[in-house]
């Protein structure tokens, strides 16, 4: 007669422990991981981070040419997104290098400094904030919308800026603005990881004032 096997719980219980010791023993055995492959990166030239001093736009003999080539210089610094940011084409600032839309949302009010219901000097104070990133600075606020800069060619900035309709500034307010006011300052020293504008406020403000001497000019 053929024999029954009968195999009882217990045996089948250890079976199972077992294989599951087994398991967990290869999942925890130390073992050598794959290195990360090192991928080299391609060379990338650096922008410059300084102004061409005035002193050398004097090989350009013909001074409406040197004035244009300076207003281009000066152009680095007004087309620079920590001035961009402030020049908008509408009532809403923009923020970051690519000039996203001011977030949380706000406007332009009477004074280009914000709405009454969310003024500027409500998140922005005097100083740049550290601790959450907020810049600030004196008198923090938006220019006039007749000085809307984005999208703007550099030859229309420049007659922006001579035209004292839209700029409501006189040659020497302009300078005295560009070269001393706090605000425009600013973007050299913009806090956290903000990018600053080329060279220092008072190289900038030297190319402005040689521009203006030889004729404040404007590129096509």
């Amino acid at each position: 007669m053929r024999r029954i096997w009968r195999i009882g719980c217990l045996p089948l219980v250890g079976l199972a422990g077992a294989a599951i010791l087994l398991s967990l023993a290869y999942m925890l055995w130390p073992r050598t991981m794959p290195q990360p492959e090192t991928i080299a990166a391609s060379p990338k030239a650096a922008a410059p981070t300084h102004l061409r001093p005035v002193q050398s736009f004097s090989a350009i003999a013909d001074p409406a040419a040197r004035s244009v080539a300076l207003f281009r210089e000066a152009g680095r610094v007004i087309q620079h997104p920590r001035c961009q940011n402030c020049h908008p084409r509408g009532d809403r600032p923009t923020q970051t290098d690519a000039m996203r839309p001011h977030m949380p949302v706000v406007l332009r009010g009477p004074d280009h400094a914000g709405e009454p219901t969310l003024r500027c000097s409500t998140c922005h104070h005097d100083r740049n904030v550290e601790a959450s990133g907020v810049p600030g600075s004196p008198q923090w606020r938006l220019a006039p919308v007749e000085m809307a800069w984005q999208g703007r060619s550099i030859g229309d900035i420049c007659r922006q800026l001579l035209d004292p309709g839209r700029s409501h500034m006189n040659r020497a307010e302009l300078l005295h603005h560009m070269a001393e006011d706090e605000l425009v300052g600013w973007a050299w020293h913009p806090g956290g990881k903000r990018a600053p504008a080329p060279g220092t406020q008072a190289e900038f403000g030297a190319i402005i004032k040689a521009w203006l001497d030889t004729g404040a000019r404007c590129p096509a």
